[in-house]
């Protein structure tokens, strides 16, 4: 199977990431080679600039491809989208100078010159809309193009939205929402289906693990209808008889990364001892 990632930036160190947590043993990453082999499965991993993979899974020259979903909306071709990932969040917005006096889309008279890096998303958007634009295809600092006289506004990807505050710039409507994606080439998921699934299961596992944290104490039997009411887990919290003992019980249960401190002190007043928070690298259903 052929799986294509970012060759640069934080989309691409994040995708491989989670690829290597899913067990994926990728080679030679460090050096950003066009293809890296997986130790024991037959994968080959290339490394291709973000806005090309979606042509690339498209045509059928990678099976599946990591992207971002404004490059999958900007590129209008065939791919089947598989699972949105929990990375890569941002949103293609449309921005204009603080001292424009345009606060809303219905404000841009017809004429307006638009700046952007997505033409065809920039496009349809306004057609919608009925508003008549120019757009100026750029490649890159879409921000600066106001104050050069380049462009009226722009469609850009935005973030935290400190870049347009730096550039003077204020965001005025999203067009949509975008992360990172897996995508497949229609043709090899019909030939490949079961692994490909399999591949997205343990990408899906990985994401479910990354805000859990297995918890294991000694608890008293005197507080196990408590521990039940506190601690639900996934189906409950396992419970198992200590050797030797009939007053204490070991109790393992799945929480909330962000509930550890809450649980470790419950614990304590409960009577527990012996508490142990471990990481967990996938949870699979």
């Amino acid at each position: 199977m052929r799986l294509a990632v970012p060759n640069k930036g934080r989309l691409s160190e994040n995708s491989v990431d989670i690829l290597k947590r899913a067990g994926l043993e990728i080679e030679d990453t460090d050096d950003r080679k066009l293809f890296a082999s997986v130790k024991k499965r037959d994968f080959a991993v290339m490394f291709i600039r973000a806005q090309d993979i979606v042509n690339f899974v498209n045509k059928g020259a990678v099976d599946v491809g990591i992207t971002g979903k404004d490059l999958v909306l900007e590129a209008g071709l065939e791919v089947k989208t598989l699972h949105d990932l929990s990375f890569g969040h941002c949103r293609i917005s449309v921005a204009a100078p603080d001292n424009s006096g345009i606060n809303k889309v219905e404000d841009i008279k017809d004429g307006s010159v638009i700046a952007t890096s997505f033409p065809n998303v920039t496009r349809k958007y306004f057609a919608k809309l009925g508003k008549k634009i120019e757009i100026t295809t750029i490649s890159g600092a879409a921000e600066v193009t106001p104050h050069l006289g380049v462009a009226d506004l722009i469609v850009d990807l935005v973030s935290s939205g400190s870049t347009l505050k730096v550039n003077h710039l204020k965001e005025i409507a999203v067009i949509a929402k975008s992360n990172a994606v897996i995508i497949a080439n229609e043709k090899a998921y019909e030939s490949k289906k079961e692994e490909i699934d399999e591949l997205v299961a343990s990408v899906i596992s990985v994401e479910s693990a990354a805000n859990k944290k297995y918890l294991m104490a000694d608890v008293p039997v005197r507080s196990l209808d408590e521990v039940k009411k506190f601690f639900p887990g996934i189906a409950g919290p396992t419970v198992m008889n200590i050797m030797g003992r009939e007053d204490v019980v070991a109790v393992h249960v799945v929480i909330d990364k962000d509930k550890v401190y809450d649980a470790i002190a419950k614990l304590k007043r409960m009577g527990a001892t012996g508490i142990l928070i471990v990481p967990i690298d996938r949870m699979v259903p």
